[in-house]
């Protein structure tokens, strides 16, 4: 007998022929049985986008590519030949903690382990321009940020950090020239070589108004500033950049992927206007913006959309008259989004911070931050930064993320998704130009409008769960550990910090630099640059963040006060966590007993499973706590378990055959044994009537408003 031939060779093309993609949905068609292909298997961005469930070679033909390589203009595929090949991408990570000295033990810490760069925020006094002594500045002392006043308090945050190796990137809201002054002074002081420092002073006031509702200046005085800031900073550091242009305040108040590239284009080319109208030739105004995006879970849409930004930025700049040289000196930094992290199950944040790092990586970010599990609980801790840090090294060092050039390239999918995004956000950036320019219909309210429009529709699609948040309206542990954050208090950081400021003003007497910048500020017409100089000298010479404000406002202090409607942020989560808030503030108040709902479950587990599990989740998303059980095989055993329960609400859980015949018996059956509220799992279509005649009160199924719901039924029980 002749020993077994066996053919180990693969040949996919014959074993497995092309099929095409009209064989493929008819295909597709047919099993869907009546429903209509385009309403299963097409879905929609919130930009009303078409996302299909198949791609092909049809839907994006590399012979379309404007570019071919990365390098090259329109930079989609990235803005150099190797992209983060070489280096890979900036490990930023922001510092929040209130003083100076704990800032500067984070600073250390995040470097030694693996940061490449520092973000240092500002806290909310500092950033409106004012001392910690002036009496405006109660509540905003150590506030969202670092309670820098002066010089000594800078150098005091960036002690022992080697500053022409490590980038400082400086937020100070609307004091960013005042911010940048100290920093300035500091870099100096240490008698740093100007070409190897780096960083970035993040000028952004129209974001800053937009996220306040007002500054404390007029926008106009504010935007001059910005372009002084801008031409001194070119003249005198060929590495640090003036100007963020930030799209977190709209993306945190709900504003859909192209609503935020239209908004940060917009915004750019106003500050392109005003610089180029300033003196400033194009090339030096278009290296000094970088551009700062806040990026969620939405994968793919994140790594379109950076894309994306690339091409609509080089297309501008080059309508402007830029070389590609300076074109390609754009920065693009990302921050994982604030609105997808939520205070109940933190720990899921791990996965949304990873999630989004991935994708600004793969879209070619070059500076990321990823913000710690515990962001929206409070203070972050060492465990939660190392966490956030170590989530972007394990992505570069262990997984080699830069290893490939712009790994979104050729994908079918991501290419058209690019394509169709960009185009989406050009269409929206003309509609801004043509009614007048960002700044214009910033104040209008037009922005605002636009974005609620989005925000309401996805706020829908959370109270329905069709968008489901893992962890708090899904899959949710109402028994899960408590995280908390102390936080300091404020009038002790404040008295702290006033303490401080009579010390500095006490050995810094001199007053000569500060009058000479209120000369500065008081001449008509001067030469670009002079007022940042002369913010500088007095930063350097002692004079503090909030007399430099008070300095550069003077001039500016007749003129009106913008102030509009702030954008405020709308976490995914909210509507649930105000619910789960209430009902854990119930169980503390009575001995950790929680509002209980009983599981009425007639059957099978294979018949009541199901239904089970969606009211399991749906009533621990409001912090109610379930009672289940192995299921009943009558009305009298449902009502005598509901009974010994202690809950006063019961949801019937079954299919739809059973509750033809078993609902008008369990519920009659329930009301006796003492339910105050039966609710039903399920849709009852024409039944609904009939049910509630027996004694069903609600109704819980696919697309109902479930916080709404909830709401009703925590009223009932005393919670709200």
């Amino acid at each position: 007998m002749e020993p077994l031939q066996l053919n180990n060779e693969l040949h996919v093309l014959d074993d497995f022929p092309a099929v095409s993609y009209e064989e493929w949905q008819a295909k597709a068609t047919a099993d869907l049985k009546g429903v209509p292909f385009e309403k299963k298997m097409i879905t929609h961005t919130y930009d009303e986008l078409e996302i299909q469930p198949l791609y092909t070679a049809q839907s994006w033909a590399s012979a379309a590519d404007p570019s071919g390589f990365p390098g090259n203009a329109p930079y989609t595929r990235g803005l150099r030949p190797l992209g983060q090949f070489l280096d890979g991408w900036d490990v930023r990570q922001e510092v929040l903690t209130p003083t100076p000295a704990e800032a500067n033990a984070v600073i250390l810490e995040e470097l030694k382990h693996g940061a490449h760069s520092v973000a240092l925020k500002l806290d909310a006094a500092a950033s409106s321009g004012l001392d910690a002594d002036d009496t405006r500045a109660a509540g905003l002392c150590g506030r969202e940020g670092v309670m820098v006043y002066h010089r000594s308090d800078i150098e005091q945050a960036l002690k022992n950090v080697v500053l022409d190796i490590s980038p400082v990137s400086v937020d100070a809201g609307a004091a960013f020239l005042p911010a940048a002054a100290l920093l300035a002074a500091q870099w100096a002081e240490q008698s740093i070589d100007a070409s190897k420092v780096s960083g970035s002073f993040n000028a952004d006031p129209l974001s800053v108004l937009m996220l306040h509702g007002t500054l404390p200046l007029p926008l106009d005085a504010a935007i001059d500033q910005m372009v002084d800031l801008a031409a001194w900073t070119a003249k005198r550091y060929s590495n640090v950049k003036a100007i963020r242009v930030s799209t977190a305040v709209y993306h945190e108040a709900g504003a859909s992927s192209a609503q935020e590239l239209a908004y940060a284009t917009g915004t750019a080319v106003e500050y392109l206007r005003k610089m180029t109208a300033a003196g400033m030739d194009i090339n030096t105004a278009v290296k000094q913006i970088a551009f700062h995006e806040a990026v969620g879970c939405r994968f793919f849409q994140t790594i379109a959309k950076l894309r994306a930004l690339r091409r609509l930025w080089a297309k501008i700049a080059m309508a402007f008259g830029a070389e590609k040289e300076s074109i390609a000196a754009m920065q693009v930094i990302s921050e994982t989004s604030r609105r997808v992290l939520t205070r109940h199950d933190p720990w899921v944040n791990l996965l949304r911070n990873t999630a989004a790092c991935f994708a600004a990586a793969v879209g070619g970010a070059d500076v990321v931050t990823t913000l710690p599990l515990d962001a929206a609980v409070g203070p972050s801790d060492e465990i939660s930064r190392r966490l956030a840090r170590n989530t972007q090294l394990i992505l570069h060092e262990e997984c080699h993320l830069n290893g490939v050039i712009d790994p979104a390239g050729g994908s079918w999918f991501l290419e058209t998704l690019t394509d169709q995004l960009a185009e989406k956000a050009w269409s929206l950036f003309q509609q801004v130009e043509a009614k007048g320019g960002m700044i214009r219909v910033a104040l209008s309210g037009y922005v605002s409008e636009q974005i609620h429009a989005v925000e309401t529709r996805r706020e829908k699609d959370v109270a329905t769960r069709k968008a489901g948040v893992t962890g708090v309206s899904e899959h949710t542990d109402v028994f899960e550990h408590e995280l908390s954050r102390s936080v300091p208090d404020p009038e002790s950081l404040r008295q702290e910090a006033a303490a401080g400021l009579l010390k500095w003003r006490r050995d810094h007497p001199d007053q000569t630099s500060l009058e000479m910048l209120k000369g500065v500020v008081a001449k008509k017409s001067r030469t670009l640059g002079d007022l940042t100089e002369a913010s500088f000298q007095a930063a350097a010479a002692g004079a503090t963040i909030g007399q430099l404000a008070s300095a550069l406002n003077a001039a500016a202090s007749q003129q009106e006060i913008v102030e509009i409607a702030a954008l405020t942020l709308h976490p995914y989560a909210a509507i649930f966590e105000e619910l789960r808030d209430a009902a854990d503030a119930y169980a503390k108040a009575h001995e950790n007993k929680r509002p209980k709902v009983f599981l009425a479950n007639i059957g099978t587990p294979k018949e009541f499973l199901a239904r089970a599990n969606y009211a399991t989740d749906f009533f621990e998303a409001g912090g109610f706590e379930p009672i289940t059980n192995d299921g009943f095989a009558d009305a009298r055993a449902a009502a005598a378990a509901f009974a010994a329960s202690g809950a006063k609400i019961a949801v019937i859980c079954s299919t739809d055959k059973r509750y033809e015949t078993e609902v008008e018996r369990v519920a009659p059956a329930l009301r006796t044994a003492g339910v105050r509220t039966v609710v039903l799992a399920g849709n009852p279509a024409a039944n609904e009537m009939k049910y509630r005649s027996v004694g069903v009160n609600q109704f819980i199924f696919v697309k109902c408003n479930v916080p709404e719901i909830l709401r009703a039924l925590l009223k009932e029980e005393g919670v709200l």
